[in-house]
């Protein structure tokens, strides 16, 4: 039964219109130049990106933090759906399931890209790898694949009880569902761990890095979720609540005001007195020594966050499902900017030593980054396609398994 599930659902997914072939083959594209520019890392090595001694973290590592966040942002599904029993939410659980196991893969790409080479990934396996619990890295890693292993169980196992018509075992089904609820507040936590323990970037170092990271997760996992349900609702037959999405919504405009408070208190507290250790932040808002390069970023983020904030407070705006997307769109790239390029990069300058240097991502990194955000969506289509068939009845056990199939 378990490959009949799989081959339909197979089946289901590579059968499709124009238009799901030209989006897949798009992605196909970006993903080959992925593969390119990878195999430039491997021969030459990383001497092909724009990080250096002095910023060895930069559009990788800005993209992995971010992800994390869209990750552990699926929970905000799951907790009203299965803990306070919303009917809506209820629907479309296994929806948020395939969208964190699909931003968990595109974050353990951006790690191999991140290390340069295949063959140190080793190090990452405890026990066996030298840096595999002594680092922080080691750690995150670990609390990303048993999130995706989590994931994966749960989501695919309501997929294959509504597959067969059985029920679900709740026995095994909801304990697993509860441990995923706290588990998806660990991997970020320990994603922000990885920049908080290091004392010598001030910009970092603080105890509150943990909680913004949440609640930056908390409205941009929930932004991205919001389009694909509208997505999803504008181009299948499957039939998304209002009352999800408004929720979803209400989600994001106060964890969005949250992260912005925070945000402002730390320019705040860093610039009041200004001592060398607001350097960081004054370049990213200022420029230091005739260094300009991410003050448009953090502008930007600002700009789109703030704009974002103000129009999620209007309720006929938040609740025009035509419009909610705007601000949703707004909201995900301003924390995309202000959790990745905004926060990894300027923690490196100035170094430890003094040292002043700026950091430009190349063409290398550039289309590594599309390729695998690419991949992820390529995967994130197949995933919710298939999930959406099943919950349609559209596949599922029988002598007519696949509805429309050739």
């Amino acid at each position: 039964m378990l490959l009949r599930f799989v081959s339909d659902y197979t089946r289901y997914v590579l059968h499709g219109g124009r238009m799901f072939y030209a989006w897949m083959g798009t992605l196909a594209l970006f993903i080959a130049g992925m593969l390119y520019v990878f195999y430039l890392q491997n021969t030459d090595g990383l001497i092909v990106t724009g990080m250096t001694s002095q910023i060895h973290d930069g559009l990788y590592l800005a993209n992995l933090v971010f992800l994390v966040g869209v990750a552990a942002g699926a929970v905000t599904i799951v907790f009203p759906a299965y803990v306070y029993h919303h009917e809506g939410m209820h629907k479309v659980t296994v929806l948020g399931e395939m969208l964190a196991i699909s931003a968990v893969i595109m974050v353990m790409f951006f790690v191999f890209a991140h290390m340069g080479r295949p063959d140190r990934l080793w190090h990452m396996i405890p026990p066996l790898g030298i840096y595999s619990f002594s680092s922080m890295l080691g750690w995150d890693v670990l609390v990303l694949n048993g999130y995706l292993f989590l994931n994966a169980v749960v989501g695919f196992y309501y997929l294959y009880s509504k597959y067969t018509g059985r029920p679900v075992n709740r026995k095994f089904f909801m304990p697993l569902v509860y441990i995923s609820i706290v588990w998806a507040l660990s991997i970020h936590t320990v994603t922000a761990f990885l920049l908080a323990t290091n004392p010598a970037r001030p910009m970092w170092f603080h105890s509150m890095m943990p909680i913004r990271f949440i609640v930056t997760a908390f409205a941009a996992g929930p932004a991205l979720i919001i389009i694909a349900f509208l997505i999803i609702r504008r181009t299948t037959k499957f039939w998304i609540d209002d009352s999800a999405i408004k929720l979803l919504s209400t989600i994001v405009t106060w964890c969005l005001g949250i992260a912005i408070f925070l945000t402002l208190s730390e320019v705040v507290v860093e610039l009041y007195a200004r001592t060398e250790h607001a350097n960081g932040l004054y370049y990213l808002m200022f420029g230091l020594h005739g260094l300009t390069a991410l003050m448009p970023w953090f502008w930007s983020a600002l700009v789109l966050m703030v704009g974002a904030f103000v129009l999620l407070l209007i309720p006929s705006f938040r609740h025009d499902m035509g419009k909610l997307p705007i601000a949703c769109a707004m909201a995900f790239a301003g924390i995309w900017i202000e959790k990745g390029m905004g926060l990894v990069v300027p923690g490196f300058i100035p170094t430890p030593i003094g040292e002043v240097t700026e950091y430009h991502p190349t063409f290398v990194e550039w289309l590594m980054t599309l390729g695998i955000w690419a991949l992820g969506f390529f995967i994130l289509t197949i995933l919710l396609k298939g999930a959406i068939g099943i919950l349609l009845g559209e596949v599922k056990a029988g002598p007519a398994r696949v509805a429309g199939a050739q």
